[in-house]
């Protein structure tokens, strides 16, 4: 399969699009490949990009003095933005950084704006694409406030067991809002 035509699909994943629509999204985009450990956002500089990751996996976390906090495992077929870079042209809240040798689409943020204001179905896209955002924070919320170590672990099991191979127990740990010496027996206790 193209590159191009890989593009379009995730791309449509997110929102169905007319072609001269996706037409446009497709000309602003530019295949990279970058090394594992590479970080896309910091929480300390603007963020001039959107990747839609073609291979690879990423982490999205938070930096406090003392911890990080793990908030998303984004894959193959993800958008990537800051949140607040892409809503606000501010400065970023979380750093997303690739945990994979990964090969992404790189789109200008302000290219893709300007479409926005252009084309009312990429606008569409746009909206969607941070709505969808918005329902993963949401679910992940409730899930540490209302679930059990053992609920979190056991929908990761369900929903992306894989993540057990691609992803350190740490980082893991983080995401589920446990310690890594919890989520060890958490594990033991499944066995």
């Amino acid at each position: 399969m193209s590159s191009r035509l890989a593009l379009a699909e995730m791309l449509l994943a997110t929102y169905p699009l007319p072609p001269a629509s996706l037409d446009k999204l497709l000309a602003l985009a530019e295949y990279v490949e970058l090394p594992r450990g590479a970080v896309l956002f910091r929480d300390d500089a603007l963020a001039h990009y959107v990747y839609v990751l073609q291979r690879g996996l990423a982490r999205v976390y938070a930096r406090r003095a003392d911890r990080e906090v793990t908030f998303s495992f984004p894959e193959e077929g993800a958008v990537l933005a800051s949140i607040r870079g892409y809503t606000e042209q501010a400065v970023s809240y979380e750093t997303i950084e690739l945990l994979e040798d990964s090969g992404l689409f790189q789109l200008d943020m302000r290219a893709l704006h300007a479409l926005y204001q252009e084309d009312i179905h990429l606008a569409n896209w746009g909206r969607v694409l941070v709505e969808r955002v918005w329902q993963q924070t949401e679910q992940q919320l409730i899930a540490r406030q209302f679930r059990t170590a053992e609920e979190r672990y056991a929908d990761l099991l369900h929903h992306s067991p894989h993540l057990l191979q691609r992803v350190a127990l740490g980082y893991l740990a983080s995401y589920l809002g446990i310690t890594q010496v919890t989520l060890s027996r958490v594990r033991a206790k499944r066995k």
